[in-house]
């Protein structure tokens, strides 16, 4: 029988196994209907070393938290979208000056941003709309998701006017909760209640939008221009996805969940979260529907695709450790 002492540490000990039933229960909690709390930050220090500089971790669609990596009161964090991060890495947008940010993942998730507006207005362009400083009764993504709004007023300034604006003419702004195929937001549409729905998510809306007596408004190319220049990408929604949509039509993408770090962030913990992303691909979930997923598809999430936009550079220890263990990363 081997002497116990030669046994080494475990890897479930006493200074980690009461840290990680919190985090199991903390899981389980967030995915129980009857469960509000569904905003997560991680506090990781070494009980060993109180010296030792703790690190952070934020699972929250947040812009404020880049400006916490930025200023490095965070160490990592997520978003939705890539544009986000990207218009803070550039410096444009709600973002005054360039932050130094980079990747270390990017999950996959196709999306576009779209505005739809009821045909009984006659408007064919969101420059219409502001030429007829029109009072329009406008849906948005709610409280839960200010970065969608963000973006969209974003895209309303390169057409010379926001949702502020919208308001001062004697419109409203509903910041509404629940997806834009729900009753409460399509439905209100087509029964006249409001008038526009500017939204992402047109996977699960954009199709219907006909049918609520309304169109999505093309983006023109001269403020596509302007608004790559910001940090945006060119999006389609196509017929051949959106068959009941009159033909394709030109908007902006609104791709790509990133994980991301300041750029000088230290090699050890960005190289220890690739390891645990690796480790644990196999049990985290990643895509929206059923608790039981496929696995974690790093092998997408490490260089650029449709679905995983990668415009803000993969951090050097990210790369370096992708190379490693064989995924693709972005030259």
């Amino acid at each position: 029988m081997p002497d116990k002492r030669s046994w080494g540490k475990p890897a479930i000990d006493p200074m980690n196994l009461r840290s990680m039933l919190m985090l199991d229960v903390a899981r389980e909690m967030m995915i129980s209907d009857t469960w509000t709390h569904k905003a997560v930050s991680v506090s990781m220090s070494n009980p060993e070393n109180p010296e030792d500089a703790a690190v952070s971790f934020l699972g929250v669609n947040d812009p404020d938290g880049i400006v916490d990596v930025a200023d490095g009161r965070l160490d990592i964090a997520t978003l939705n979208p890539v544009v986000m991060l990207n218009m803070a890495r550039l410096g444009t947008g709600p973002f005054p000056s360039p932050l130094d940010l980079a990747t270390i993942a990017v999950i996959p998730h196709y999306d576009q941003l779209a505005f739809a507006v009821a045909n009984r207005l006659g408007f064919e362009s969101l420059a219409d709309i502001a030429e007829a400083k029109y009072p329009l009764r406008v849906s948005v993504r709610g409280s839960l998701d200010v970065v969608t709004a963000m973006s969209i007023d974003v895209v309303l300034s390169t057409y010379g006017f926001s949702l502020a604006d919208i308001v001062a003419w004697g419109g409203t702004v509903f910041y509404d909760q629940p997806m834009p195929n729900h009753p409460t937001r399509i439905g209100r549409l087509e029964n006249g209640e409001i008038d526009a729905i500017f939204e992402e998510g047109t996977i699960i809306w954009a199709n219907d939008v006909i049918a609520a007596g309304a169109s999505i408004l093309p983006i023109d190319n001269d403020h596509l221009a302007t608004l790559i220049a910001l940090g945006f990408r060119r999006g389609i929604l196509d017929k051949a996805t959106y068959p009941t949509l009159p033909g394709d039509i030109q908007t902006l993408d609104y791709s790509g969940w990133p994980i991301y770090c300041r750029i000088d962030a230290s090699d050890k913990l960005v190289r220890q979260f690739c390891a645990g992303l690796e480790r644990a691909k196999d049990r985290i979930v990643w895509q929206i529907g059923p608790e039981n997923q496929p696995p974690l598809p790093l092998e997408q999430m490490t260089t650029d695709s449709p679905a995983s936009p990668f415009d803000v550079p993969l951090h050097p220890a990210a790369r370096a450790y992708w190379q490693e263990i064989g995924y693709p990363v972005k030259p």
